[in-house]
């Protein structure tokens, strides 16, 4: 692509981040929340119903979500879960087949996306080459003829809060990619947005990198207080960074909850699967109790069939003659695999009759032999049938 396609291109991604220029100021008055949608009487935004197809392939499946103001809700899934549309939708750059999308009392998804109070960061940052850091991050205010000593002011301020206020001068090509970032965050948080969308912004950043942008991001999210929508496949990113996260699969919502609930209290299978590592055990439950291969322990639901996710961390080795722990399992192993992730590393164990067990222990301790294993009855939890309530 020549100069003119580039800056062509650059300047469809930059006017598409522009917006509407009326918006509210860039910090708000109310102050941050660990978890605002527990404290928000009324969403920001409200997703309702949505559904996208692209030729015969449903994408979208009526997808209902709500956002709190201040909230920081990841969309997290696999390749072609349908996240991305999700977030083009809202941003007004794909058409909903059907369904709704509302903002404070006003309906989204009959208004162009220059007329929505959303801006969005892209997974290519599409800086103009030719242009300073500062000029960049003010394109859009010069475009909507914002007089020019309120832009010098509002990009000032911009700079400042992603801490790039000493590159202003420079040119995309003389700063790093994660300075890069930071310009394409300080572009969009200059339009003054009520919600801030990122589609895997930090996917081109080394492992390093990614994870002190991470925090910095977070941080950034607290400080000015705007509600993130923010779309990734990596569940560690998910975890450390959101408030909320909603689990997208094939198009559907497996859950949306909290990163500490939905890895403590998975609503489906996949869920489990998919947020960390688990054992699923498939087991018996009669008269009280629920059996897997050898290994049983006392429940509280009712007689038949049912699935539970055991995590890794709370199984653990028990010492020669240590006496049981209350209401504690145990079953015996052996070793037939372990994979070394630094401070910890994970262990299949074979406890025969087919049950094999996946263990997190401490990469410092040495284990060989026939181990006896043990886990609390209550870390087993009961993965809830698809026509149950979560």
């Amino acid at each position: 692509m020549g100069a003119v396609g580039r800056e062509a291109a650059g300047a469809e991604n930059c006017q598409q981040e522009i917006g509407a220029q009326t918006m509210h100021p860039l910090t708000q008055t109310a102050p941050p929340s660990s978890h605002p949608s527990l404290h928000s009487s009324s969403a920001l935004l409200s997703v309702r119903n949505l559904a996208k197809s692209f030729a015969v392939n449903p994408v979208l499946r009526g997808i209902s979500l709500e956002v709190a103001q201040g909230e920081f809700l990841t969309i997290l899934g696999e390749s072609g879960s349908g996240k991305t549309t999700l977030l083009r939708i809202i941003a007004g750059f794909e058409l909903a087949d059907s369904g709704e999308i509302w903002m404070e009392g006003q309906r989204l998804d009959n208004l162009p996306p220059y007329r929505r109070r959303v801006n969005t960061v892209f997974q290519h940052y599409a800086l103009f080459p030719h242009l300073t850091v500062a000029e960049n991050v003010g394109y859009g205010l010069s475009v909507a003829k914002v007089p020019r000593q309120e832009i010098a002011g509002r990009v000032e301020q911009a700079l400042a809060m992603v801490k790039m206020a000493a590159y202003s001068k420079s040119k995309p090509a003389k700063i790093s990619g994660g300075q890069q970032q930071r310009v394409a965050l300080a572009r969009a948080l200059v339009n003054r947005p009520r919600l801030l969308l990122l589609d895997e912004p930090l996917s081109a950043l080394d492992a390093s990198l990614r994870r002190q942008v991470q925090l910095e991001l977070k941080s950034l999210q607290r400080e000015v207080n705007i509600s993130f929508v923010f779309v990734t496949h990596d569940q560690d990113e998910a975890m450390i960074m959101s408030d909320r996260i909603a689990l997208l699969r094939m198009g559907h919502l497996e859950q949306v909850a909290s990163p500490r609930e939905i890895y403590g209290r998975p609503a489906t299978a996949y869920a489990a699967q998919f947020i960390g590592h688990t054992n699923l055990l498939r087991a018996d439950v009669g008269n009280g109790i629920a059996r897997c291969h050898l290994v049983s322990w006392p429940v509280a639901l009712p007689d038949g069939p049912r699935l539970f996710s055991l995590r890794p961390e709370n199984i653990r080795f028990v010492r020669p003659g240590e006496p049981r722990s209350d209401h504690a399992v145990r079953t015996r192993g052996t070793i037939c695999h372990q994979a070394f992730h630094g401070a910890t590393a994970l262990l299949q164990m074979d406890c025969g009759d087919g049950l094999i067990l996946t263990v997190r222990a401490p990469a410092r301790e040495t284990w060989a032999g026939d181990l006896e294993l043990e886990f609390a009855a209550s870390d087993a939890v009961p993965i809830p049938e698809p026509d149950e309530k979560i």
